[in-house]
């Protein structure tokens, strides 16, 4: 039971951010709550070692170094100007936002757009006196929700094209979730403006382009950023070809990362300068998850409520819930063999990479890009989203977002 304590405690501390006259950061947290579990013995050393995802570190030490070196380029500035200078209200902007980062994401993976997207959203806000508050919610809702349409949109769909018996899952994913993902992208919008009505104003935004402040370093992160696309490009060849063991997202992060750390003379400054409090939380976070799933707490506590747990409506709400105590990732890998056992249709694991990835817009630790764009948030500019106020807005967001996929699955 200590662990579960322990994770009571964390979310306590999240949710407030603040012990007496010191402020505590969220990696902060996490890693006191691991701190504890190992010191308790509830986790022994060589376990919890073993329990953190190598991948996951190792694909955003990469995906930050090109982040790092494309912002610091100037470059990331630039493309942003390209993207973004048609939107000339804050409502089509936040559209941008969404729809762009949303599509994006599909693609490009969850993450990669948290980590590259921060310091774009940043920097529009800044520059037309917007909100933070307002563009990295839109930010985290808009690659959360457009990621749940690929299978590669994030690590757990991946998980589910690969062992979910899902055929051609391109097609299944875009069949079963594309509709009511686009619908729940629209949702979002409304969702931001009602709650974030005050911020919102019939001025014309004004865009300018930035200049490339380091020509030589913005030609080797193009030349990542290409190798980036191209990847991942190969990636979604592979996994229409049944064959998406053979490129992981980690060797694509690091091979995308490899010009900046070869060729660049600014590499050593570069990697000092990534969000290594980021990478911290992370391996933090596995060892807290991996205690409290050891502890058999919530395994019982399923089996004492006697639920068929193959039913849409429980895919959809357990994997919601779940996802914010033992991560996304973990809950897809432990559920996902209860669903093929009893023989769950394709629909069933559609609903069970909807409900995993929607679980993000829910609270902040729902989802590994929300942690992402916060801790950047607070270590560039001092911006951040409480727990309260991305729960206050989550929690509507994400029952409506559950609505609508199951009366899509329902209807299909």
């Amino acid at each position: 039971m200590i662990s579960i304590l322990v994770l009571a405690i964390v979310f306590l501390l999240i949710a407030v951010r603040q012990v007496g006259k010191f402020r505590l950061d969220i990696w902060q947290i996490m890693l006191g709550g691991a701190a504890v579990v190992l010191i308790t013995g509830q986790i022994s050393i060589p376990y919890a070692i073993q329990s953190i995802n190598i991948d996951v570190i190792l694909f955003l030490f990469g995906m930050f170094i090109v982040g790092r070196a494309l912002e610091e380029s100037g470059y990331l500035s630039h493309l942003a100007y390209l993207f973004f200078r048609k939107a000339k209200t804050l409502d089509s902007l936040i559209l941008f936002i969404l729809f762009g980062g949303g599509i994006l994401s599909a693609f490009l993976m969850n993450d990669t757009l948290a980590i590259i997207g921060t310091p774009v959203i940043l920097l529009l806000a800044e520059k037309h006196k917007i909100s933070a508050k307002v563009l990295l919610i839109t930010l985290a809702f808009a690659i959360t929700t457009g990621s749940v349409m690929s299978p590669i949109g994030n690590p757990q769909n991946l998980l589910i094209a690969i062992h979910g018996n899902v055929n051609n899952s391109f097609v299944s994913f875009f069949e079963f979730l594309a509709i009511p993902t686009l619908i729940n992208l629209v949702l979002a919008f409304f969702i931001i403006k009602i709650f974030f009505r005050e911020h919102f104003h019939n001025e014309d935004l004004n865009h300018s382009s930035e200049p490339i402040l380091d020509f030589k370093l913005a030609k080797i992160s193009q030349i990542s950023l290409l190798i980036l696309i191209l990847l991942i490009i190969i990636k979604i060849a592979m996994v229409y070809l049944g064959k998406e063991e053979q490129l992981k997202l980690t060797y694509i992060a690091l091979i995308s990362a490899l010009p900046i750390i070869l060729f660049s003379k600014r590499r050593i400054e570069i990697i000092k300068k990534i969000d290594w409090h980021t990478l911290i939380f992370f391996a933090a976070m596995f060892i807290l998850m991996q205690s409290v799933w050891d502890s058999g707490y919530f395994q019982k506590l399923i089996s004492s409520m006697d639920l068929n747990i193959t039913t849409i409506f429980m895919i959809l709400i357990i994997s919601v819930l779940l996802s914010q105590l033992i991560s996304n990732v973990p809950l897809v890998a432990l559920y996902l063999p209860l669903l093929l056992h009893q023989g769950t249709s394709a629909k069933g694991m559609m609903a069970l990479a909807a409900g995993s990835t929607i679980a993000g817009n829910l609270f902040i630790l729902g989802a590994a890009s929300n942690i992402i764009i916060i801790q950047n948030a607070e270590k560039r500019k001092g911006e951040t989203l409480t727990f309260l106020e991305f729960a206050k807005v989550g929690i509507l967001l994400t029952i409506l977002n559950l609505a609508i996929y199951y009366f899509y699955f329902k209807l299909f």
